[in-house]
């Protein structure tokens, strides 16, 4: 009794103090005096679980100054058996409430002092059968806090696009369809689009990968900390040296100097920000500066030398014609720059990392040209861009056989209201309803397949489940106008995915296929089951196209581990071990090393909800995001894009002489690397799969080359090999194999060829792996169909691949072959010639200021 009374007893009754302060909470309000004298948020959702929960918690604390707030939850439901044990955690029980009450009703506004609030969050429940219905109690729990508390700053999340109007007085909306079906477009021509924005928009110190052994872990677990951050050009240590100079001069020499890298602009008295205005922006010194960096500025170890600044009156300013600019210091170390800027026009396929010219034999390595400190007005490209140089290089033939010719201007209809209008290519003429059909004839051409219409370009294949108004931000960004017209890839929407279709719509020669994840499979009994169908549908094609580029979306985060799932995949299962210690540490990046998330080849839009959670520490992050991804186009504002290292381009070693390489030539800027390491599987290799192994391979693979191991080895060492299990191989293959050998052990009963003829059966049994019966399967398939199996053979090829992404590299890092460069080039529109002002004021009327011009236009 004496034990119970000292052990049981004050765990029971915690357990009922506990009980009644959280029957007091949900019954009960916060404070008048509380919400007066603290700092609060008010959080309201229609059901909370602990994943978006804890995604909030973890964003919304990362920040120092937002550690004396409280979170206020306002939920109708009853609190969550997960989320009531992550709530007596005292870290989160002295800053969490949770008030069971409605956002409709006034008196559960007023328990929650939303009218002293510093801010509301309103969040849409995406696992929901009927996403429309979520939608619209978003709407309406919006207009009651905006009633109750005009003053209140909202932050909302939407699902569709079509319902972002009825909330447009909110402070800063997410619209998920639209950054959802944005990324995926990116995703194709950009690769890793997705995994880039992704680490972008958390929070993160950089210390992720940094025990692992590996070294790719090591730099993009260190990478992955970069942050955009912002800060006045006069305050700043960085950028305050570069007040009159260019927009160039100040990113490259900011990167050289201190590492960090500057993306983009903003004018005191304008609200519009502006990513890479390029070489002609002069800085002011009242601009608020947007930069990539690990940590702010005020942070960081550089500290402010006003007095060396104040007594440094000597700064060179650009005083008129009179003062030529002075040429900065040149990244290359030790290197003179003797080659004048190349002022010749860029080309429409994108940058080029083209060889100076040489001055003499005695120079070791090539030099680069210098950024300007402003702009001349002779080195400046005034080439006009938007005249696709593409259609120069056509041949009468080509321009026989290929009737679509394209104009450039903004789409005569939107899909809703709200969209923001994007100037990108057009058809001439309207096409028939009947024509976009791709696998059925019409009266207009008799096509039943994508392999009949030629195309010049590989294909974009969407399998999603219904053509929804989202689709149109997968579009717009792909026929953007600054897009080279050679480099239009076809879109194919397949709203049904049978093999037959697929076989159909081309996917034997597609670049890419997105898979949208289905609003029908949203929602399911048991969590984190909604992706079921989505995985194993992907695991399909996988599979039966090992070497497509498959991109995913997918509810939760926590599937990915599923994507591309090979079983005996060692890697994998260190990668796994890896994700779990991560966690352990308290990272809000576990997740990151998962092979297909670090190659952007899946993604989950929910990952994106710290986007609107940081907007309330930086309100510019949705206009920077929807800047990046294309959704919103400003005049005189950049576009992301990349370009692809090749053999050719290898001179340029680093990414500091890489850097100043495109600002003195082209003017973009480069964020971050792409980078693919290929892994061949070697025979000796495949004889040592440990736990340790460095390489991911694919089952098919492993057994592929044990399979013409084991023909040189004799019988009682093939079956004394623990790899040879006779389980591995189906019931039916391993009775054809005994066939096979007592057919061969009647040799001397059988002609010469007979023999020969079975033991080269023998040898194809053998041989014969899972992915070759899968490759019969889907040659057959293509047979009956009428579609030719060209192509197919390398498709199936696939080689494992190790790919990551490197956001702000250091100034010293290699630049290796096959690297993928991301860039902010400047907007081609700020290139046109000043001559002709009435084009370039009637093509910038983004704005709408003048509708006579773009009725015009």
């Amino acid at each position: 009794m004496i034990c119970v009374a000292l052990v049981v007893l004050p765990i029971q009754f915690e357990q009922l103090a506990y009980l009644w302060m959280e029957r007091q909470k949900s019954g009960g309000n916060y404070s008048r005096h509380r919400a007066q004298t603290e700092k609060h948020v008010v959080l309201c959702v229609s059901s909370l679980k602990i994943d978006l929960l804890m995604d909030f918690l973890n964003e919304f604390y990362a920040h120092p100054r937002l550690q004396d707030y409280y979170v206020v939850i306002l939920c109708p439901t009853e609190m969550d058996v997960q989320v009531r044990r992550v709530l007596q955690i005292p870290m989160w029980s002295q800053r969490v409430i949770y008030l069971q009450g409605s956002a409709l009703k006034d008196q559960d506004l007023l328990r929650a002092k939303m009218d002293d609030a510093e801010a509301c969050f309103i969040l849409s429940s995406r696992c929901e059968v009927d996403r429309t219905s979520s939608d619209h109690q978003t709407i309406l729990r919006a207009w009651a806090v905006k009633d109750f508390a005009p003053n209140c700053p909202l932050y909302v999340q939407i699902l569709k696009p079509e319902n972002k109007f009825h909330i447009k007085f909110a402070d800063h909306v997410v619209c998920e369809e639209e950054f959802k079906y944005a990324m995926l477009a990116l995703n194709c021509i950009c690769p890793a689009t997705s995994t880039l924005i992704t680490l972008l928009v958390h929070t993160s110190r950089g210390q992720e990968g940094q025990q692992s052994p590996e070294q790719w872990q090591k730099m993009y677990g260190r990478c992955s900390g970069n942050e955009v951050y912002h800060i006045v050009l006069e305050e700043s240590t960085f950028f305050a040296e570069y007040e009159g100079k260019s927009f160039t001069y100040a990113s490259f020499h900011a990167h050289k100097k201190f590492g960090v890298c500057l993306i983009g602009v903003r004018r005191e008295d304008n609200k519009n920000i502006l990513l890479n205005p390029g070489p002609r922006y002069i800085m002011n010194s009242t601009d608020i500066c947007f930069y990539i960096n690990i940590t702010k500025e005020e942070n960081s170890a550089f500290k402010n030398q006003d007095q060396q600044r104040k007594s440094n009156v000597s700064r060179s300013f650009y005083h008129g014609p009179s003062r030529l600019p002075v040429h900065s210091i040149i990244a290359s170390m030790g290197t003179v720059a003797i080659d004048l800027q190349d002022t010749s026009c860029r080309s429409a396929s994108g940058p080029t990392l083209s060889l100076p010219t040489e001055g003499s034999k005695e120079i070791r390595r090539p030099s680069i040209a210098p950024v300007l400190e402003v702009a001349d007005t002779s080195s400046i490209q005034t080439c006009d861009l938007l005249s696709d140089q593409s259609e120069d290089e056509t041949t009468p033939d080509e321009e026989i056989s290929s009737n679509l010719e394209y104009a450039k201007g903004y789409p005569p209809y939107s899909p809703y209201i709200g969209s923001s209008p994007t100037f990108c290519h057009l058809l001439h003429e309207k096409v028939p309803f009947c024509c976009l059909r791709l696998d059925k004839s019409c009266q207009h051409n008799y096509y039943e397949d994508a392999k009949a219409y030629g195309f010049k370009n590989k294909l974009i294949i969407v399998a999603a489940e219904t053509a929804g108004n989202g689709l149109y931000n997968f579009i717009v960004p792909l026929r953007a106008y600054y897009r080279p017209k050679k480099e239009l890839n076809p879109i194919v929407l397949l709203l049904d995915n049978p093999l037959d279709d697929l076989l159909r719509c081309g996917v034997t020669f597609a670049a890419n296929m997105v898979v949208v994840d289905k609003e029908s499979t949203m929602s399911a009994e048991e969590d984190y089951m909604a992706d079921a169908k989505t995985i194993v549908n992907v695991q399909t094609l996988f599979r039966l196209f090992s070497s497509l580029s498959i991109i995913t979306e997918l509810t939760h985060p926590a599937n990915m581990r599923f994507m591309q799932f090979r079983a005996k995949d060692c890697y994998s299962l260190a990668l796994s071990k890896l994700e779990k210690k991560e966690r352990e540490r308290g990272s809000n990046l576990a997740f990151m090393f998962r092979l297909p998330f670090a190659a952007g080849r899946v993604f989950s839009i929910s990952m994106l909800d710290t986007l609107l959670y940081q907007s309330f520490v930086k309100d510019y992050m949705i206009s920077i995001t929807r800047l990046l991804l294309g959704l919103d186009t400003t005049p005189g504002s950049g576009f992301l894009c990349s370009m692809k290292i090749t053999a050719d381009d290898l001179w340029i070693r680093t990414y500091a002489r890489l850097y100043q390489k495109l600002c003195s030539s082209t003017g973009d800027v480069p964020i971050g690397i792409y980078r693919t390491e290929s892994q061949k599987l070697t025979t000796s290799e495949s004889r040592k799969i440990p736990s340790q192994s460095q390489i991911s391979i694919s089952v098919e693979e492993w057994e592929d080359t044990k399979d013409s191991r084991e023909q040189g080895h004799h019988r009682g060492n093939h079956r004394n090999s623990t790899s040879s299990d006779q389980s591995d191989h189906p019931l039916l293959r391993r009775k054809s194999m005994q066939w096979a050998r007592r057919l061969s052990r009647k040799g001397p009963k059988h002609s010469g060829k007979t023999a020969e003829k079975i033991t080269q059966q023998r040898l194809n049994l053998y041989r014969r792996s899972e992915r070759q019966e899968l490759a019969e399967l889907v040659k057959n398939r293509m047979k009956h169909l009428g579609l030719s199996t060209v192509g197919y053979d390398e498709m199936n090829d696939h080689q494992s691949t190790l790919s990551y992404i490197l956001i702000n590299p250091s100034p010293d890092t290699r630049i290796e072959l096959n690297d993928v460069v991301y860039l902010i080039r400047p907007d081609p529109l700020a290139y046109l010639p000043n001559s002709e002002p009435s084009r370039r004021n009637s093509i910038c009327n983004v704005t709408g200021q003048d509708s006579r011009e773009e009725t015009q236009l």
